[in-house]
């Protein structure tokens, strides 16, 4: 409860307004690979229903709020995550939120002094996970894709590879990593980033990666001085993935094509599809100012100044197994 306060009061001293928005959603979040819980809106008169979504994400209601004129806000939501249970998952799970209009930049700065902020409140400088450690009061290193694949994956040109995926492959075999058969691009990355990159972000000091390719570029806009790769950032602390945040994207014709693109690949892949929530792309279209937002998984944060080894460690009362 002392993390929950010392969260909320962070905020707030920042002119940030804490939101509540729903969970309850037309659209759940469009990443190909998350798998969402569905209902049914019933109606009031129980003649008939509409498919409905517990949220993965409150990203979509909270830049609605974005578009309505509110420059700083914050949440910290249940989430939903079907198909999502291990030492690191739940399946329903709390997420910090917070959108503010300005630079890409200043939600990174943002998260540095949170997690210091809440090492202090915590008493805990140092943390470990699986034997690496990490000290929360050390300046963050902020890591590009490009260059965290030079450092950790023997030299791999990354971007060299876009569109080439036989030199990708070429590249993956020659470090050792399993290349699959029908294996897509970004899949192949992914999994050098898992096996070879991600244990060793966040040792010593927290691990800003930042500036992935355009084609892993989710909601985030295009980097206007490099636009081979997109303002999309995670934060690393001990070889834990803690936070995704974006420069946000706000060209709703864009948007609408990557959402197209993402459930194409979902329906490919797993056989459905959600919707895409037009009331969002309507708030992007009426128009939003250059923003920036984070999500951060608080629950492993906390995990991990806890000291505890699994995340259901930490929750009042974890989803039944």
């Amino acid at each position: 409860m002392r993390l929950t306060a010392a969260t909320r009061a962070f905020f707030v001293e920042r002119a940030f307004l804490e939101v509540e928005t729903p969970a309850l959603q037309i659209s759940p979040g469009l990443e190909p690979h998350l798998m969402a819980f569905a209902t049914e809106l019933v109606a009031a008169d129980q003649q008939s229903a509409r498919p409905f979504y517990l949220h993965t994400s409150p990203e979509f209601a909270m830049k609605k709020l974005l578009a309505a004129g509110l420059p700083r806000i914050f949440q910290l939501a249940h989430v939903f995550r079907n198909g999502e249970r291990a030492t690191t998952h739940s399946p329903e799970f709390t997420m910090l939120e917070w959108y503010r209009y300005g630079a890409y930049e200043e939600i990174i700065a943002d998260t540095a002094m949170l997690v210091r902020t809440l090492s202090g409140v915590a008493g805990k400088r140092v943390v470990s996970w699986r034997g690496i450690e990490c000290d929360l009061e050390a300046e963050p290193e902020i890591v590009s894709v490009q260059a965290a694949f030079d450092r950790y994956a023997d030299g791999i040109d990354l971007l060299a590879t876009v569109g080439d995926m036989p030199a990708l492959i070429a590249e993956a075999k020659r470090i050792g990593v399993r290349v699959g058969e029908g294996d897509r691009w970004d899949d192949l990355v992914l999994r050098i980033l898992a096996e070879r990159i991600e244990p060793k972000l966040g040792a010593g000091r927290p691990a800003f990666l930042a500036d992935y390719p355009v084609e892993m570029a989710a909601l985030a806009r295009v980097k206007p001085s490099d636009r081979r790769v997109a303002e999309r950032v995670e934060l690393y602390i001990a070889g834990v993935e803690i936070a995704n945040g974006f420069g946000e994207l706000t060209d709703a014709a864009e948007q609408r094509r990557r959402f197209t693109a993402d459930m194409d690949l979902k329906e490919q892949l797993y056989g459905q599809r959600y919707p895409i929530d037009e009331e969002f792309l309507a708030a992007l279209e009426s128009g939003i100012p250059d923003s920036a937002g984070m999500a951060l998984g608080f629950d492993r944060l906390v995990m991990l100044l806890a000291g505890a080894t699994q995340i259901d460690d930490i929750l009042w009362v974890p989803v039944a197994r």
